[in-house]
C-alpha cells in the first residue's frame, strides 16, 4: 500500500466483524468499526482491543437508518480520512416459519441486512469514484444461495446483496472500484459455537464436505485479498467461503 487505506467495518464488534477489523489492522489498514447506538459496551470492547494492541475507532450507527449512516461516514471521515474500503458486514437473523412470520420480524431483517447497503455505500461510492480508487465488500451468507427452513427474510435480504452488488459493479467499474459479494458458511464464531454441540456434530457438520467449521480469519484473509491491489480484475464476484456446502 503506498499510503495508508482507510476501512469502515459496520458490525465490527461482532463475532466475525471483530476478526475482520482486528486482521486489516495487522494488514497496515486503518479501521473503523461501527456499533448499535444502544451497545453500552464498546468502550470496554475498545480497551480490550488496545490491551491487544489494536487501535480502532468505533462510531454509533444504525445502518437500518439512512441519516445515521451518513452522521457515522462522516465522523469517520473527520477522524481518519476519506473511506477506501467499506465492508458491509453488519447483519441480524429472526428466524421462524414463514407461517409464523409477522411484518415487524421481515422488515428488521430486510432493513438491517439489505438496506444499510445502500444506506452505507451511498455515502461512499461517490468518494471513491472521484478519487479512482474503492473497494466495496458485501457480507451475504450461504443461504442467499441456497435458501434455509425458516429464513424467508434473511435468506431474502442476503440474495438480495449480491443483485445488489452485480448491478453498482457495473456502474462503478471503469473508475478502478470494485464490488464483490462474499458469502459464508457456518463459521466458529460465538454465535455458532452456541449451537448445542448434538446439533452441530448430527445436522451441521455432516453438510459440510471440509467436515468442520470454518474460521473468522479464513473470512477475514478473503476480505483483505479483496481490498488489495491484486483484487483489482475481480468485480461483481459472489466468492463462496462454505467448505463446500453448497457449490454454485
Amino acid at each position: 500500500m503506498s499510503q495508508q487505506r482507510v476501512v469502515l467495518v459496520t458490525g465490527g464488534m461482532g463475532g466475525l466483524g471483530e476478526t475482520i477489523s482486528t486482521k486489516m489492522v495487522d494488514a497496515g489498514y486503518k479501521v473503523a468499526v461501527t456499533y448499535s447506538p444502544g451497545n453500552k459496551t464498546h468502550g470496554e470492547w475498545l480497551a480490550q482491543m488496545k490491551d491487544k494492541g489494536y487501535s480502532l475507532l468505533a462510531v454509533p450507527c444504525d445502518v437500518a437508518d439512512f441519516e445515521s449512516c451518513a452522521q457515522a461516514v462522516a465522523e469517520v471521515q473527520s477522524k481518519l480520512g476519506a473511506i477506501d474500503v467499506l465492508v458491509n458486514n453488519a447483519g441480524i437473523t429472526r428466524d421462524m416459519t414463514f407461517k409464523k412470520m409477522d411484518k415487524i420480524n421481515w422488515d428488521a431483517v430486510l432493513r438491517t441486512n439489505l438496506d444499510s447497503l445502500f444506506n452505507m455505500s451511498k455515502q461512499v461510492a461517490d468518494g471513491m469514484v472521484e478519487r479512482g480508487w474503492g473497494r466495496i465488500i458485501n457480507v451475504s451468507s450461504v443461504n442467499g444461495s441456497k435458501g434455509a427452513f425458516g429464513q424467508t427474510n434473511y435468506s431474502a435480504a442476503k440474495a438480495g446483496v449480491h443483485g445488489f452488488t452485480k448491478a453498482l459493479a457495473l456502474e462503478v467499474a471503469k473508475k478502478n472500484v470494485t464490488v464483490n459479494t462474499i458469502s459464508p458458511g457456518y463459521i466458529g464464531t460465538k454465535m455458532v459455537m452456541a449451537i448445542p454441540k448434538e446439533v452441530l456434530d448430527s445436522k451441521i457438520l455432516p453438510h459440510i464436505p471440509v467436515g468442520r467449521l470454518g474460521k473468522p480469519e479464513e473470512v477475514a484473509g478473503l476480505i483483505i485479498y479483496l481490498a488489495s491491489e491484486e483484487a483489482a480484475f475481480v468485480t461483481g464476484a459472489n466468492i463462496a467461503i462454505n467448505g463446500g456446502q453448497h457449490m454454485q
